[in-house]
């Protein structure tokens, strides 16, 4: 803690502090989609996209904070990010289908060493250190903007689905939470590369909060009526793996400084297949 804080810059530092916290617990969000994973030994379709999207991120901004200096924050919390989206990668390899396994295999191996090692090469050998800091913030802005569609892409869903089933309210309020810190520390360490994407982090927030007071259905009942025990247990089944993958997925775009940062591709897919559901045979109509 004494590394993060510093009187030179207190208010930097107290609001690198609070986005450690927020990013922290955001980072842990889908601690019990895996654990069901555990103990079902199944990944039950989940995407591991966004874990291997939030590590390539994570390791960027890391190689920022060390060229940087003086960025123990974005150093913390991406150097916890990194052990976490490992763990998680590590998981699903375990329990995936092997078909899955190798999509995940060589997602990572494409963008954690491929990529991040073309990057690391350029940046090390072809730019003189006077200007490493610039580029570097520059591949982090710009791979931080080319996500925000991410989000763009489940504000559409739901307005189209008209439900906010699958987007969580306190997420989406922590990951603005973490916007607003990580735009405050950018902004007291002049660090335009932090403080830009959050901006953007901040207003999609908002609009999700909004749009989950304008969609959300308190206390109403199922729109269909399962007419068997079996249809009740398949209908539960299928109700807590999509809220588990939308929370996973939504809680490893919680990168510490772009609050918004995943790519839920495979989201927006699932959104459309069970936002807008017709009805089996077998099935009635609730009134």
């Amino acid at each position: 803690m004494a590394a993060l804080f510093s009187m030179v810059h207190p208010w930097a530092s107290a609001f690198g502090i609070l986005g450690n916290i927020i990013s922290f617990l955001v980072f842990l969000a889908p601690t019990p989609t895996f654990l069901r994973v555990y103990r079902k030994k199944s990944t039950e379709g989940f995407s591991s996209v966004p874990y291997v999207v939030a590590l390539f991120s994570c390791a960027l901004w890391i190689l920022y904070a060390l060229v940087k200096t003086n960025s123990s924050p974005l150093l913390t919390i991406n150097a916890f990010g990194c052990v976490v989206e490992s763990a998680y990668i590590l998981m699903y390899l375990i329990y995936a289908p092997r078909a899955a396994r190798l999509r995940t295999l060589a997602s990572f191996l494409l963008l954690n060493v491929a990529a991040f090692s073309l990057i690391v090469a350029v940046t090390v050998l072809l730019v003189p250190q006077p200007h490493r800091v610039k580029v570097l913030g520059s591949v982090c802005l710009a791979f931080s903007m080319a996500v925000f569609v991410a989000p763009l892409s489940v504000i559409f869903v739901v307005i189209k689905t008209k439900s906010a089933e699958y987007m969580p309210f306190s997420l989406s309020f922590s990951l603005t939470l973490s916007a607003v810190a990580w735009f405050f520390y950018g902004l007291f360490t002049k660090d335009i590369y932090v403080t830009l994407p959050n901006v953007g982090g901040f207003f999609f927030g908002i609009a999700q909060m909004t749009l989950y007071f304008c969609y959300r259905k308190p206390g109403t009942s199922a729109l269909v009526l399962p007419t068997s025990i079996d249809d009740v247990n398949t209908a539960a089944a299928a109700a807590e793996e999509a809220a588990d993958q939308a929370v996973a997925e939504m809680s490893a775009s919680s990168h510490p400084t772009v609050a918004m940062l995943t790519v839920l591709a495979e989201l927006q897919k699932m959104e459309q297949e069970i936002g807008t559901p017709t009805p089996r045979k077998g099935y009635i109509k609730a009134f």
